[in-house]
């Protein structure tokens, strides 16, 4: 039977399960990497495991978010990152040496291997044709340690790619023209797999590009072939042996077909505050523009970068924009460097930021109350650049780097500027010094983990009660994302301690002179009395950040009710023993309100064989029931207590059966 090329990547990695549509599965995974952000959390629950050593061929812990420093916390987690790698056979790439998927795309990107990471744009990795998945940091602790990753088999939506682009027309544009398709509800449990003569035309930076904003359309990965566009890339790298030709089988079937022009697409952005609010940019034409950043896992490749230079080159950028570049890697920042284009942008006004996320995660950079910046990044959710009325337009380089010297929005068509033809190199600048390599495990053994006064050890998750009563503490609307639930920007530097976290969850639903969420939480807790979070469509959005579930969870959050829940989101909560569970009607999200108390009975017998359940709102009387949709590896992890104590239980009955097996 002809398979897609998820399919046919799956069957090579299946661990557990049948390879059936929907069908719980585990998946080998070969490779994982951690940014900072959420790596402590992933490395402290890895040493809570009992874990010794990672058991996958790669693991690489990128420091790329908690650049800033403001006080001993960023640093005192590099520290921890870089010693704990040291012992347990992990690459570790210094602070400064780049953002996480575009230097694992550079050194590390394999087609054909299975990639987990604890971050949401992992995904980036099918731009080299990896099955690259975004998951919590708990999930990627299993998967270190040698254990697979559980998920639905997946649906496979083919795109179908013809054509070519045209000039000023970029890889960008293919990903904000399916988001206008399929926008970013609706699509868990599906794979995005490119096909059709246009694939091509794209060289893996541009593919790479699609993949990684990919994550906003909320599916589980997207992927393209890999081809003779991979074996340059990977040649161009000094890597051409971890080459390999790989293609979805000649008449597969695909769940769904869209088919792309690429000749037909025209520039477009992806306007507040959500990425896909799709507007083409001949629309928003002669908006005044007052800041400008190219860069980020989305858009920072030396090609996107070399772009830019060729641009500016000889211009000047307006006088009303403030203008910068983050390059994506010490790669792409070395080879801007020697080859004249950084002094282009420099020359015309630019501003080079670090090789990290920065702006992108709210991490300086943030714009004027009432204007309009455009960036080259994959979200622009309400307040995720530090300021709260912001208006972001998620555009291409080429659109941003034309609108940074003109001022405003322009069509780069029609702006009388000469496109300047850019070539992938026939070879890029390697140099891996800032790559800290695994040790030996008889030398790692004498490493020593140090770990700094602001890392706190996660409190352990709890068994659910078999009667669960509890307050609703918030009734918030559509798409809330994780952004939403657990802030980032200034906030942080305190993801290595969650106590001091959580005083800041859902902070932009905090009233001034009202308790904080997190006030009240704590209060019920010390009671023994469950908080419940109340939310419509598409709740838990955006970043894999598993602290989003984490937090709740040490507040006493027993219970999530939605419309829909995404897709890492939801397994965040069933590892923490957080209850997600969704309206079996819609209309019953009305009849809830804020401080209602509810109660579920007899809910671990639920847990262990039904399919949906009955709350009762204590408040009103009213009776309503929701769905559970777990798998049985869902429904053990919760009774449980968690993935972390399921995980330490298998391991417990493992040395028993290995005991009495001796």
């Amino acid at each position: 039977m002809a398979k897609t090329l998820t399919y046919k990547i799956i069957e090579k990695h299946l661990a557990d399960g049948a390879l059936e549509k929907n069908s719980p599965i585990g998946v080998k995974i070969d490779q994982t990497l951690t940014q900072d952000a959420t790596g402590t959390t992933a490395f402290l629950l890895f040493e809570s495991m009992g874990e010794e050593r990672v058991g996958t061929e790669v693991s690489v812990s990128y420091i790329d978010h908690n650049m800033s420093q403001f006080g001993p916390e960023n640093h005192n987690d590099h520290i921890y990152l870089q010693t704990i790698a040291a012992k347990t056979g992990v690459y570790f790439s210094r602070p400064g040496n780049g953002i996480c998927h575009q230097v694992h795309l550079e050194r590390f990107g394999k087609p054909g291997a299975t990639l987990l990471g604890s971050d949401s744009h992992t995904p980036t990795g099918g731009g080299i044709g990896m099955l690259a998945i975004g998951a919590g940091g708990l999930d990627v602790a299993v998967a270190m340690g040698g254990g697979a990753f559980y998920l639905s088999c997946p649906k496979v939506i083919g795109v179908k790619l013809v054509g070519s682009l045209g000039k000023w027309v970029a890889s960008k544009d293919i990903i904000l023209k399916l988001l206008s398709i399929l926008t970013t509800k609706g699509n868990v449990g599906c794979v995005v797999e490119y096909f059709g003569a246009g694939v091509s035309t794209l060289t893996v930076p541009q593919r790479a590009t699609v993949t990684n904003m990919g994550a906003e359309l909320g599916v589980t990965t997207s992927i393209f072939p890999s081809d003779e566009q991979t074996r340059k890339f990977l040649a161009a790298q000094g890597r051409e042996k971890d080459y390999r030709p790989l293609a979805a089988d000649e008449g597969c079937e695909y769940d769904k077909v869209i088919e792309i022009d690429l000749s037909n697409l025209e520039p477009m952005a992806a306007c507040s505050p959500s990425p896909d609010n799709i507007k083409t940019i001949k629309s928003l034409a002669g908006t005044k523009v007052s800041q400008v950043i190219i860069g980020s896992c989305t858009n920072s490749s030396f090609t996107d970068l070399m772009m830019v230079a060729k641009v500016l080159k000889g211009k000047i950028v307006n006088p009303a924009v403030e203008f910068a570049i983050a390059p994506g890697s010490k790669q792409v920042l070395n080879m801007l460097a020697d080859n004249g284009d950084l002094a282009d942008i420099v020359g015309a006004g630019g501003r080079i930021l670090e090789s990290a996320c920065g702006p992108c995660i709210g991490q300086g950079f943030s714009p004027a109350d009432g204007t309009v910046s455009i960036r080259t990044f994959n979200r622009n959710f309400a307040g995720r650049t530090g300021t709260k009325n912001d208006n972001v337009f998620l555009v291409s380089p080429e659109v941003a780097v034309v609108a940074a010297i003109k001022g405003e929005v322009v069509d780069p068509r029609t702006s009388g500027i000469e496109y300047p033809k850019i070539e992938m190199p026939e070879k890029f600048l390697i140099d891996d010094n800032m790559i800290q390599k695994p040790l030996a495990p008889k030398e790692a053994k004498d490493v020593k983990v140090l770990r700094g006064p602001t890392i706190v050890v996660p409190e352990a998750a709890k068994k659910l009660p078999d009667n669960l009563s509890g307050k609703v503490l918030l009734k918030c609307g559509d798409k809330i994302t994780t952004d939403h639930i657990m802030p980032a920007g200034a906030f942080l530097k305190y993801r290595s301690n969650v106590p001091e976290y959580s005083k800041c969850i859902f902070n932009c639903f905090n009233e001034q002179g009202k308790p904080s969420f997190a006030q009240r939480a704590l209060g019920l807790k010390e009671k023994g009395i469950g908080g419940i979070v109340v939310a419509a469509e598409s709740y838990g959005q955006g970043s894999s950040r598993e602290h989003a579930a984490l937090c709740p969870m040490y507040l006493g959050v027993k219970m999530i009710i939605a419309k829909s829940i995404e897709r890492i989101h939801k397994a965040n909560l069933i590892n923490f023993a957080v209850l997600p569970i969704e309206f079996e009607t819609g209309a019953d999200y009305e009849k809830i309100n804020q401080d209602d108390d509810l109660e579920v009975k007899n809910l671990n017998d639920a847990i262990k064989s039904a399919d949906s359940i009955v709350v009762k709102n204590k408040t009103s009387g009213f009776e309503f029931k929701c769905s559970m949709k777990l798998s049985g590896r869902d429904r053990e992890i919760l009774l449980a207590g968690g993935l972390l104590n399921y995980t330490r239980e298998g391991t417990k009955a493992q040395s028993k059966e290995t005991i009495a097996n001796d």
